[in-house]
């Protein structure tokens, strides 16, 4: 049984996991807006870019998977302090790979556990985000997602006056780094010990085991419900993914907009996305999860066809807000979802999570594939399947039978 949380606790709690999930946006901003940097002080191509890509992807795969076993092991609380160390230390590596040792092993090294300790904290953020949606007794995560992107756009923005005024990547991504950690000490002393996150309990002996609680957290890959919220979740990640990765392309090349309508229409698509998840959580509260992303995945749907099929630009920028719309809601609600029973909520997160994120992290460089044989454009109606799909799954969202009432657990019908 967890301890019941004073208001003082709960919104310092809160403000502690808004500010992780600030941190993680804004750490992967500052490597993206400084990749031209970077290959130009290395003297790299872009190929070599993209094989460091490949193994800062491959190292969040990792961390994702290692997620379950860490707060089986630690706890979210201790978890996720270890987690941002690591990527904070990766970010600053980068830099000096970059500028004081002109190394690309070094970058690449950095990447790794910049890849690592975020993919693990993306985890163990959403268990304690989902966490407080059922203490607070309303829908939260949609917001927590929007301050993860509002740090992707300070990100940027540091990353642009930081090239603007030629400061080198070895003093920004330092700077980063100390903030980083800042944030770490900070929350990790505004976050409460929670037995159902695995953290140490007062009383050590009242704990079970970390290979028992290790058993727990598998079991919850046993259960069919996290895979149909896995089909939710991966569905709305390949959208997201998938936009992030090829819609300024399909803008400027595809739609022959040009770059800098490519850039817009991308901005279009992120602006519409956040707007959405700042004001998603009271419409979940008001109409239930599962009407909320059935309605959701039609609007992705008709967005991305939109944009596939619109014979001018005014009218894909339309497909593009509609895209930013559908996708905003389908990641966080199946976090809500997979946390409806506290006692199994860190265990089922973290699959549920898991699924989505190897969804966001493999589908873009697939659709790449995919697309250099029968071409951008026709590769997006992929996503318009998944959607669908995540649509249908959306059933799998309803609550379960005695949840907390709030945190969109307005009874679903549909």
């Amino acid at each position: 049984m967890e301890a019941q949380l004073t208001r003082t606790q709960l919104v310092r709690w809160r403000a502690a996991i808004f500010a992780i999930f600030t941190a993680s946006g804004l750490s992967i901003a500052t490597w993206a807006s400084r990749v031209p940097a970077i290959r130009s002080d290395l003297g790299i191509e872009n190929s070599d870019i993209g094989i460091m890509l490949l193994g800062m992807g491959i190292a969040s795969i990792l961390g994702l998977s290692a997620s379950g076993v860490v707060i089986a092991r630690f706890g979210t609380r201790q978890g996720m302090l270890g987690a941002m160390v690591i990527f904070a230390v990766g970010v600053a590596l980068i830099g000096v790979g970059t500028n004081l040792a002109s190394s690309v092993p070094l970058v690449v090294i950095g990447l790794a556990l910049f890849g690592f300790g975020n993919g693990a904290v993306d985890v163990m953020m959403n268990v304690e985000g989902a966490a407080i949606e059922t203490q607070s007794g309303r829908t939260l995560l949609p917001l927590f997602h929007a301050f993860f992107s509002l740090g992707t756009v300070v990100g940027a923005g540091l990353g642009a006056v930081a090239a603007a005024l030629r400061v080198d990547v070895f003093a920004h991504a330092v700077a980063v780094a100390v903030v980083i950690l800042i944030v770490a000490v900070v929350a990790y002393a505004n976050v409460p010990p929670r037995e159902g996150a695995g953290d140490p309990a007062a009383d050590a002996a009242d704990q079970p085991g970390w290979r028992q609680r290790l058993a727990v957290s598998l079991a919850a890959w046993r259960e069919p419900r996290t895979y149909a919220l896995g089909v939710v979740m991966l569905g709305m990640a390949f959208a997201e993914g998938g936009a992030n990765d090829w819609l300024a392309l399909g803008v400027s090349e595809d739609h022959s907009g040009g770059p800098a309508l490519g850039a817009a229409a991308l901005m279009v698509f992120s602006v519409a996305m956040t707007v959405v998840r700042v004001l998603g959580g009271p419409l979940v509260d008001r109409f239930g999860r599962v009407a909320t992303l059935r309605v959701l995945s039609g609007f992705a749907a008709a967005g991305i066809l939109l944009f596939i099929l619109a014979p001018n630009l005014p009218l894909v920028f339309v497909g593009a807000a509609l895209w930013g719309v559908g996708a905003s809601l389908g990641f966080p609600l199946g976090m809500s979802a997979a946390a409806d029973d506290p006692a199994k909520a860190a265990s089922r997160v973290s699959a549920a999570a898991t699924i989505g994120y190897v969804a966001f992290l493999c589908g873009p460089p697939v659709l790449g594939f995919v697309s250099d044989h029968i071409g951008l454009l026709n590769t997006l109606y992929v996503l318009v399947v998944l959607v669908v799909a995540s649509g249908f799954a959306s059933q799998s969202a309803r609550p379960l039978a005695g949840a907390k009432v709030g945190a969109g657990h307005r009874p679903d019908h549909g």
